[in-house]
């Protein structure tokens, strides 16, 4: 059997539309500055979304729990190997996404005997200032990009765009507080969750009354994480996930509605 480029480029699209069709309704994960540090939201219906990777670093991803677990645990690693060869403070966000995520990413994509990993991925670094925080998505093929203040992971990169443009129209970011930064990245996973499922997902006229309606339906049925990479706190540990206590004034707003 004779394996042609022709073979090894259709072998590509079929992967892609595989992994695309299975993240498509795949629930949001939404990052933003804030003035205690970077916030990162999602709504889930069993496993978690959002992970500490290292002292300053947050992981999340929508996908296969498998391929999340295996990739959460190729950065866990990564980094904790870094850090004693190195030091923490070299541990960076850059070398995890382009020499461990990746090109681990880009093989199993690349290979026409491998299954793909099924997954859309988010990691966030916490600085000194807001101006100073690093957001990179990595798509399943190995791809990726750097944002600023915001970020989001849903199950079309043209929603993601979406989500963050909702973001930064209702915010003013960097400089917000966190409990408007978690009303509003709750808003944000509405408009991405809705998009998202919408048959007609290019409409532009959405109100804030289906949001809240998607919310509060939403956390009903699933459970929201929330999780604070802390630009203030002593520890070296920065990550936190925020207590029901901190969380349930602002969801219960929307669980009335």
């Amino acid at each position: 059997m004779v394996y042609t480029p022709y073979d090894w480029a259709q072998t590509l699209r079929q992967k892609a539309d595989y992994v695309e069709d299975r993240l498509r309704l795949g629930s949001p994960v939404v990052a933003l500055s804030c003035h205690e540090g970077v916030l990162i939201v999602t709504i889930h219906q069993a496993q978690r979304k959002i992970y500490e990777a290292y002292d300053r670093l947050a992981f999340a991803a929508l996908g296969q729990q498998a391929d999340i677990e295996a990739i959460r645990m190729l950065v866990i690693d990564f980094t904790h190997v870094e850090g004693f060869q190195r030091s923490p403070e070299d541990v960076s966000i850059q070398r995890v996404v382009g020499f461990a995520i990746s090109p681990t990413l880009r093989r199993a994509f690349s290979d026409p005997f491998r299954a793909p990993f099924v997954l859309r991925a988010l990691l966030a670094q916490v600085g000194e200032r807001p101006e100073d925080d690093v957001f990179y998505i990595v798509n399943y093929d190995g791809e990726f990009a750097q944002r600023e203040l915001v970020a989001a992971i849903c199950g079309t990169p043209s929603v993601e765009e979406d989500v963050e443009g909702e973001v930064r129209k209702r915010l003013k970011l960097g400089e917000v507080k966190l409990h408007d930064a978690l009303n509003v990245a709750l808003i944000a996973w509405a408009f991405g969750k809705l998009k998202t499922d919408d048959s007609d997902a290019s409409r532009e006229n959405v109100t804030d009354e289906e949001l809240h309606k998607v919310l509060s339906e939403s956390l009903s049925s699933g459970r929201v994480e929330v999780a604070l990479l802390e630009r203030h706190s002593q520890r070296e540990r920065r990550f936190r996930l925020l207590s029901d206590s901190e969380v349930k004034p602002i969801i219960s707003a929307f669980q009335r509605v």
